[in-house]
């Protein structure tokens, strides 16, 4: 009985303990629900069916490769005026695609940079089956339909819940400290080249524990001489580093 037991629980991965108990009484086995229940607690099985559901992190991971985030966030400039910007990441290989900045998101304004988003994917395109958003008003139906006419699924994430985002979020955080906390931003244009300069850097030098120390658009280079000279390069008057290798 308890071979049988375990053998429904791992070929039927959404059984519980009281469906294998309703099977087993089907095939003129009856055995107690809490019977079917210790056998599978005392296998390191759980009893529950939620065993087989992925969590959110989990199924994150596994569909990766065809999963896009999206946010939008906002920086106030030295003249107290509020700008916001849209950016999104390929979550596979945590590239980030700057996608716009004005000083009035509307929903006509998202809809255009879910285009210009779907034109930089380009050869990629056909990987992604997912986007994935928060509840802003500003993405509208049309914002929507603009990726469904691609064949990419909208995933909203719960109320005020940004870990449900925390890829693009993570990204945002480190953009606020890394570039923005530092440096006084005085209007769209100079907030859209200041975030430009950060793309390039985040995407083609900044390392990623994710990708082993790698960045997205550049692949760890071979082991030099540990006594070779190494020059730095200053970004944005010297709020951002970059190292390199003198050849």
């Amino acid at each position: 009985m308890r071979k049988l037991v375990l053998r429904m629980a791992m070929e039927n991965p959404t059984w519980g303990y009281r469906r294998i108990a309703g099977e087993l009484a089907g095939l003129g086995r009856p055995v107690g629900a809490s019977t079917v229940w210790a056998i599978l607690k005392k296998a390191g099985i759980d009893p529950a069916p939620r065993r087989s559901s992925p969590t959110w992190a989990e199924f994150l991971h596994s569909q990766a490769s065809g999963i896009i985030a999206v946010d939008l966030f906002h920086v106030d400039t030295v003249l107290l005026k509020r700008v916001y910007c849209m950016a999104a990441m390929e979550i596979s290989t945590r590239r980030v695609h700057l996608l716009g900045v004005t000083a009035h998101p509307t929903g006509s304004w998202a809809v255009q940079q879910a285009r210009d988003l779907l034109m930089a994917l380009d050869d990629s395109l056909h990987q992604v089956k997912f986007l994935l958003r928060d509840r802003d008003a500003k993405f509208t139906d049309a914002f929507d339909a603009a990726l469904a006419s691609k064949g990419i699924r909208v995933l909203l994430t719960p109320v005020q819940a940004p870990r449900a985002n925390a890829y693009i979020e993570r990204w945002i955080g480190g953009c606020r400290r890394e570039l923005l906390d530092r440096t006084l931003i005085v209007n769209a244009r100079h907030l859209r080249h200041v975030l430009a300069t950060y793309e390039t850097h985040f995407n083609t030098h900044r390392p990623h524990r994710a990708l082993s120390q790698a960045a997205p658009l550049r692949p760890l280079p071979e082991p030099v001489d540990p006594d070779a000279k190494v020059t730095r390069r200053d970004l944005l008057g010297g709020v951002i580093h970059e190292y390199t290798q003198v050849a």
